[in-house]
């Protein structure tokens, strides 16, 4: 499997620290956060030299950048002009780096939307961005957030759409800990379209707290077999945000890789 984090884990650092931290941890990839002022640069207003010196660092580093992590959210009818323009932005930037996925949210439902509407909405836009991408090689990635945790509702805007750029983020925590989603049932309704997965451990209580993968109730064993099983070839991406606990990037790391060899084993 092929890991990568994202750039919360490092937000005051350089593009070429970020990468360099990366590949010190054990990771492959690097997973840059958009619009947030981190400090790697990654951004779709980046001028023609900025993104050339881009290219330079990528270059001389093991460490890819595997998604670009956009906060576009495409299910408000009032801000879908606004969120394609963004999207197209993002999209741009990509083909221009060679990132080949872009995580996109659904978003908030508007006052009087309903669900159909908005899984209608989504779709068309997913499928309208798609086209445009044409034969250039990026995935707009779903996530499996905010409004949109049940996985039928992500499943159901996946159905509807026709366009070959499109797949599933799928969020191992939110989905579980927000829907009350069996993680099997989830796996099993959004297989066909899984292309870029977040992994951490966590908990609702008290607010939003990042947790240790291993002995945590969100089962990223059970994630991984299924996943395994299925051939995935995308990315594992750690999400931690601005998480308080030393030398984590590393443990995480070695708790999935160790999970992968006791699968192995059994297999």
């Amino acid at each position: 499997m092929k890991y990568s984090f994202m750039s919360f884990s490092c937000p005051e650092a350089t593009l070429k620290e970020a990468l360099d931290l990366a590949k010190a941890t054990g990771y492959a990839g690097f997973e840059p956060r958009i619009d947030s002022g981190h400090g790697h640069g990654i951004e779709p207003d980046m001028p023609a030299d900025q993104r050339r010196e881009a290219r330079r660092i990528m270059a001389d580093s093991p460490v890819v950048l595997c998604c670009l992590a956009t906060s576009v959210r495409l299910a408000s009818r009032s801000g879908l002009s606004a969120a394609l323009d963004a999207a197209r932005r993002s999209i741009e930037l990509c083909v221009d780096l060679g990132i080949p996925r872009m995580r996109v949210f659904g978003g908030p439902i508007d006052e009087g939307q309903t669900r159909g509407e908005a899984i209608d909405q989504m779709a068309g836009a997913l499928d309208a961005l798609s086209a445009e991408i044409g034969e250039a090689d990026v995935c707009l990635c779903v996530e499996t957030h905010d409004s949109w945790c049940e996985p039928e509702h992500v499943a159901r805007v996946m159905r509807r759409c026709r366009g070959r750029h499109v797949g599933v983020n799928w969020d191992l925590m939110h989905p579980l800990l927000a829907a009350h989603a069996d993680m099997e049932e989830t796996f099993g309704l959004l297989r066909p379209y899984i292309r870029h997965v977040h992994i951490h451990g966590g908990t609702y209580v008290g607010g939003l707290k990042f947790l240790p993968i291993e002995g945590n109730v969100i089962d990223h064993r059970l994630a991984l077999r299924d996943l395994m099983g299925m051939g995935y070839e995308g990315w594992l991406s750690g999400e931690w945000i601005n998480w308080d606990r030393p030398g984590y990037l590393a443990e995480e790391l070695n708790t999935m890789r160790r999970y992968e060899e006791e699968l192995k084993c059994i297999r």
